[in-house]
């Protein structure tokens, strides 16, 4: 084998085994207590929609990540959140953006979810 196919071969060994030896800390990370509650299959969108609608007031990006970890449990990175609402705000008549940053949900939907209550 020359050297370059020898290196390639090896640098994909070390990465595939750096995988496996990250996932193999990762469930003794679980198995030793750290029970993360399951968010039961919502998208993180999904749950700034629910926190919004609850607040029934426009909310700062940075107030639905504290109270999506505060109510779901999951660590939500900002910038991530912040271009999933955007993009969703093309195709979502509930959403709004009414400031920089700041979401909330359109009072026709609010006034719906009353009237289901």
């Amino acid at each position: 084998m020359d050297d370059q196919l020898r290196e390639v071969v090896l640098a994909t060994t070390e990465e595939m085994l750096a995988a496996q030896l990250r996932a193999v800390r990762s469930l003794r990370r679980r198995e030793a207590g750290s029970k993360a509650p399951r968010r039961s299959g919502m998208s993180q969108v999904d749950m700034a929609l629910a926190i919004l609608r609850e607040a029934r007031q426009p909310l700062h990006v940075q107030q639905i990540i504290e109270r999506t970890a505060s109510r779901y449990g999951v660590t939500v990175a900002r910038e991530s959140l912040v271009s999933a609402l955007t993009k969703r705000l093309a195709r979502d008549a509930r959403l709004s953006r009414v400031g920089p940053n700041l979401f909330a949900m359109r009072e026709e939907v609010v006034a719906d979810a009353d009237r289901e209550a």
